[in-house]
């Protein structure tokens, strides 16, 4: 499955938000300037096309929604950076992120506890 472009992220946010929607549903969600109803009403067949978005019909109107959620999204995403930025290291963007100074000390300190919580939790299921 392709990444989206920054447009087409837009629209998928706000209809996972939505969970599904109409084009002006969707228009009601942006700050102004908003888009046209042509714009986004082409961006959504556009991400029909490429499988993100279904619709029902009612009449000559269509109702969108997501076909793949955020989370599945996200992990695809996620993935694609980690391998075309960090040569498929979880450990390099880690490294990035704690080396850098991007992270300050308490969100490094809650990284660290989330990460002996998972591996307190994937010990556990390894002992059952």
């Amino acid at each position: 499955m392709k990444e989206l472009t920054r447009a087409e992220e837009e629209v998928m946010q706000i209809l996972w938000q939505l969970e599904k929607g109409f084009v002006n549903d969707l228009l009601e969600h942006y700050q102004e300037p908003k888009p046209a109803y042509n714009t986004i009403s082409t961006i959504i067949r556009i991400l029909e096309k490429k499988g993100f978005v279904g619709h029902t019909s009612f009449g000559k109107t269509h109702e969108y929604y997501p076909m793949i959620s955020k989370n599945e999204y996200t992990q695809l995403f996620m993935g694609n950076v980690v391998k075309g930025y960090f040569d498929n290291s979880y450990k390099k963007v880690v490294s990035f992120f704690t080396g850098n100074a991007i992270l300050s000390v308490k969100e490094m300190e809650e990284l660290r506890r989330i990460i002996d919580e998972q591996i307190a939790q994937r010990k556990a299921q390894q002992d059952e």
